[in-house]
């Protein structure tokens, strides 16, 4: 098959084909997002951001439709596997089914899908004549990854739990069900503007159903259509998502021939290690039956590779499967993030030394605390957010109450008891707060319990401001060390009256950990010979004397460390000790000589996993997550709770509007329980609420717009509280009035006379699919449409700019008085031609008007 034709030089970005007569052509990227059930599509994702990780790979997807054809199917599986060949190795293939796509799919098209009925025109050009002579009903349903399915006209569609567009052309009604909540309405709205602005221009009407009884008017209009509505909703549909527990079942099997016959061997479950995958080899991952991925070596053969997608539907027929079921085929070196993180560790092995090694340089070098404050992704690498010379509180948990810790004590710790560390400091001139939740090892679950509450008034009291990380005993982060300026000890027993220890033990072994103020701890160890390593350093306290013992491996920066904690910790006189001149005394103290590590140790491996970042819900008490791929700030909504896991932390992003706040840190928790790759359940966990981001959080982001929720109203918002929405619906109101519409027969028929009132005179010029709006036309009669004042090209920008609504010609929406712009001043004064603008977000569109004049 020749494939050249429809391979322009491939960029970054999304490129899209569609099966037309037994070929591929490319789809119009304005009509990015509708998808035929009729056909087949081949999706190519081609990383574009500089932020990406080098060598990533590309993503190539084969999605099928619910009645597309072998014949279909057969084209668009050649063209993909043609495709493949043309790009190369680095390229992650995946088998989509209509509503079932992963959420790598579902990322691409925001803020939503729409699946069209039937197929498209034979002529493909994605046109559609009288486009406003329509009615459908859309059916919208999805949290984080939004789709709409066209559905019967009819209210046996509807459920109380979903969400339902009547889309007429001129007027969209967006009905929501009693058991949908805020967020799933907001998205809801956000897709019902989109198909407003791209497929009319703008030219629509919008009405919100909320609540029937508070709308009639629009209720009317409804039952015009759809008829009466007899006998009651059905029930809300319940939600098939997959959950985190499901997720966490992971079974790795080695695919192989034996003569004639395929041999599916089961190998290994959790915890996985990268060293199960030979080269040589084709492995298949279960992942809890919802998806299938199958891993090919790099010496594998060219039949083995060919045949990857087969092998997996034969698996997926052998365990009983849906047929829908999700297929990746990931090569050796060009794995997704998904899929590395379902092991234990993941090691690139190409340039390996190299990366670790500038890692390390990273971490080392003195902080520039101008550099922190102004490169946020370096602040997010390093896990510090200053150098730690900003103020300092302690409080310890005393009887389940908070009780100051003295200033002189502030770096003294205690295993049996919960701290609270409030740390504040200055960023780019605004004054920002991190409270550290440090929890001891042996501190009890009522002492836990009050640490949180007591966070929670603290919180209270700082207006909502505080950035909240949970630490537990022996994983501080780096910038906790760092607040205590290498004088951080922990000691085994519990704190008495105000931290002061209660132990009287007279011999004590601690381990100093770290290179200087900005790393190092210190830890009391059980007071044993087999608690030694030769590369650290030891503090050894008896009765009388204080030994001060340095490993062989133990360099200068850590001899200079441990004379300064020595001071915190003892104050008795020192004596310093090298390992195999130690006299005898210190093996007595000890309980008398016995075996420690010894060998060279070498250096930690930095974790390098590619962050990610998750939509949280709670389905049946169970945590369900959405994953948001390719992500940004734009995927940050106020009704959100957001996981984004970085691997070393987790930071859990509370929207302004979230419900669910105090669920975010057992969700955390369930998440690092339930993860495939076994995490640690101490890995730190941190409460970020919106527009209070830290730059440790913000640095992970590509872009970040500090001022993003501080100047615009949300769609919600807009459609419940502006003028414009009032406006159309009392327009809306006296049409039906005009009309005198009747109480139609009671067999669900709606009259004639009422449908040929909401469809006024109708555009019959052809409108491209998914456009943004042209200038121009004709007038038009019907008061549902907007558009009715645009002549001979535009408006004068002088009728249009700083107008009162009341000073505007006649026929001109006061809310969207830009698109009577020609296209020449529209693109003179908005810099943009009005595609691109009616494409941005709406809360942007508001802005820049507010901006220019046009608000």
């Amino acid at each position: 098959m020749d494939i050249s034709k429809g391979l322009p030089a491939i960029q970054g970005g999304l490129h899209i084909w569609i099966t037309e007569n037994q070929k591929m052509v490319p789809v119009p990227e304005g009509a990015y997002g509708n998808f035929f059930e009729e056909h087949c599509y081949v999706i190519l994702h081609v990383p574009q951001s500089p932020k990406a990780t080098q060598g990533a790979p590309s993503d190539l997807h084969y999605w099928v439709g619910k009645q597309a054809g072998a014949e279909a199917q057969g084209t668009a599986a050649a063209f993909q596997q043609h495709l493949q060949e043309e790009l190369g190795g680095q390229t992650v293939l995946h088998r989509e089914a209509q509503a079932h796509e992963s959420d790598c799919f579902c990322s691409y098209f925001r803020p939503g899908i729409i699946y069209r009925k039937g197929g498209l025109a034979s002529d493909l050009k994605h046109v559609e004549t009288n486009f406003f002579n329509i009615q459908r009903l859309l059916h919208i349903k999805g949290r984080k990854h939004v789709s709409a399915t066209e559905v019967e006209l009819s209210w046996n569609s509807f459920n109380k739990g979903d969400i339902f567009l009547l889309d007429l052309g001129k007027m969209m009604i967006q009905w929501n069900g009693p058991k949908t909540s805020i967020s799933e309405k907001a998205r809801g709205l956000a897709l019902t503007y989109s198909l407003r602005d791209r497929e009319r221009g703008g030219r629509a009407q919008i009405g919100v159903v909320d609540d029937e009884a508070k709308a009639p008017n629009l209720m009317q209009i409804m039952e015009a259509v759809l008829g009466r509505r007899v006998g009651s909703l059905r029930a809300a549909t319940p939600s098939k998502d997959i959950n985190q527990l499901q997720k966490a079942s992971v079974r790795l099997y080695h695919v192989y021939e034996k003569g004639k016959d395929l041999v599916v061997v089961e190998l290994a479950t959790p915890p996985l290690t990268q060293d199960l995958l030979q080269e040589e080899d084709v492995y298949i991952l279960d992942q809890g039956g919802f998806k299938i991925y199958v891993w090919q070596g790099r010496m594998s053969s060219l039949q083995e590779r060919q045949a990857a997608f087969s092998r997996a539907v034969g698996f997926i027929q052998a365990k009983g499967y849906p047929t829908y079921t999700n297929v990746e085929v990931v090569n050796d070196g060009a794995e997704s993030a998904a899929f590395k993180q379902l092991f234990r560790t993941w090691s690139e092995k190409r340039s390996r030394n190299q990366k670790l090694g500038g890692r390390d340089k990273l971490i080392h070098v003195k902080l520039d605390v101008g550099k922190l404050h102004t490169q946020p992704e370096l602040a997010a690498q390093l896990r510090m957010v200053d150098d730690g010379s900003g103020k300092v509180e302690v409080w310890c948990m005393e009887d389940l109450h908070r009780q100051p810790v003295d200033p002189k004590r502030h770096g003294q710790l205690y295993a049996g008891n919960c701290y609270l560390v409030l740390y504040t400091y200055q960023r780019l001139g605004r004054v920002q707060y991190i409270l550290y939740l440090w929890q001891g090892r042996q501190a009890t679950a009522d002492e836990i319990k009050a640490l949180n509450s007591n966070a929670e008034e603290l919180d209270v009291m700082y207006g909502g401001a505080l950035v909240q990380e949970h630490v537990t005993m022996g994983s501080e982060p780096p910038h906790f060390l760092a607040i205590f300026q290498g004088q951080l000890v922990i000691f085994q027993e519990r704190a008495g009256h105000h931290g002061k220890g209660q132990s009287a033990s007279t011999t004590r072994l601690f381990h100093v950990q770290g290179t200087d103020s900005q790393n190092t701890k210190t830890m009391e160890v059980p007071a044993r010979a087999s608690s030694l390593n030769s590369n650290d350093i030891f503090l050894l306290v008896t009765a009388g004397v204080c030994y001060l013992w340095f490993g062989k491996g133990c360099n200068g920066d850590q001899r200079e460390m441990a004379r300064v904690v020595v001071t915190v910790i003892s104050k008795k006189s020192e004596e310093t000790v090298l390992e195999g001149q130690e006299p005898p005394h210190f093996w007595e103290a000890l309980g008398g000589r016995a075996p420690y590590p010894s060998k060279k140790r070498l250096p930690e491996e930095v974790p390098r996993f590619q962050p990610r970042l998750f939509e949280c819900s709670s389905q049946m008490g169970c945590l369900v997550l959405a994953e948001v791929v390719f992500f940004s700030q734009e995927d940050l909504d106020k009704y959100d709770i957001m996981l984004l896991d970085t691997w070393q932390e987790i930071f859990l992003w509370l929207g302004e509007a979230a419900s669910e706040w105090k669920e975010a840190v057992a969700w955390g928790q369930e998440y690092l329980k339930t993860h495939p790759a076994g995490r640690s359940p101490a890995t730190p966990i941190v409460l970020v609420k919106q527009g209070h981001e830290p730059p440790t959080f913000t640095g992970w982001f590509f872009t970040w717009d500090p001022y993003k929720w501080t100047s615009h109203l949300s769609d919600m918002e807009v459609v419940e509280g502006s003028p414009a929405a009032a406006s159309t619906i009392s327009e809306i109101t006296a049409e039906v009035n005009n009309f005198r519409l009747s109480r139609w027969p009671g067999n669900g028929r709606a009259g004639a006379v009422a449908l040929q009132a909401l469809k006024g005179s109708q555009d019959s010029s052809e409108n491209e699919l998914m456009r943004g709006p042209k200038s121009g036309g004709t007038r038009t009669s019907s008061s549902v449409s907007s558009t009715s004042a645009t002549i001979n090209g535009g408006l004068r920008r002088e009728q249009l700019m700083h107008q009162a609504a009341e000073d505007l010609p006649e026929g001109v929406d006061p809310a969207r008085r830009e698109f009577y712009l020609s296209d020449s001043d529209f693109q003179d004064i908005f810099g943009k031609s009005k595609e691109e603008f009616y494409s941005m977000a709406m809360w942007r569109q508001q802005q820049e008007k507010k901006q220019l004049g046009f608000f």
